[in-house]
């Protein structure tokens, strides 16, 4: 880290526990999953300092942290947490299981006819 408050990329998602070794996090920054200020970066040695907003692309989600400080060291998630604040927007509501078709329990798994009867009350027909 150097004086002014400056910090890798590569170090900075690894001591914040977005990963769980830096290499991983030098691939993801290198794959260009990583925006800093809405600009990609594609090198895991971009140099990040506090007030920057990080965009994260991971498999099924997308995080938005705003960096408060440097990481000295890996520490426990509770000191991960004080390096970042989560402006991650919440996730849409997942489909409500009353609007799914009901069948009797022990029925076993339906015959083609019955999912094609499924499929056009579902509208995917």
């Amino acid at each position: 880290m150097t004086a002014e408050g400056r910090q890798r990329i590569d170090k900075w998602l690894f001591f914040a526990r977005v990963v769980k070794s830096r290499s991983l996090a030098a691939r993801l920054a290198q794959a260009g999953r990583v925006r800093v200020n809405r600009n990609k970066i594609d090198q895991a040695s971009y140099q990040v300092r506090p007030g920057d907003v990080l965009t994260i692309t991971l498999d099924r989600r997308i995080l938005v942290y705003r960096i408060l400080d440097a990481g000295e060291r890996r520490g426990p998630a509770a000191e991960a947490r004080l390096l970042y604040e989560d402006l991650t927007p919440p996730a849409p509501p997942a489909a409500s299981p009353a609007l799914q078709p009901l069948r009797e329990r022990g029925a076993g798994r339906p015959t083609k006819k019955e999912r094609r009867e499924l499929d056009d009350w579902k509208g995917e027909g």
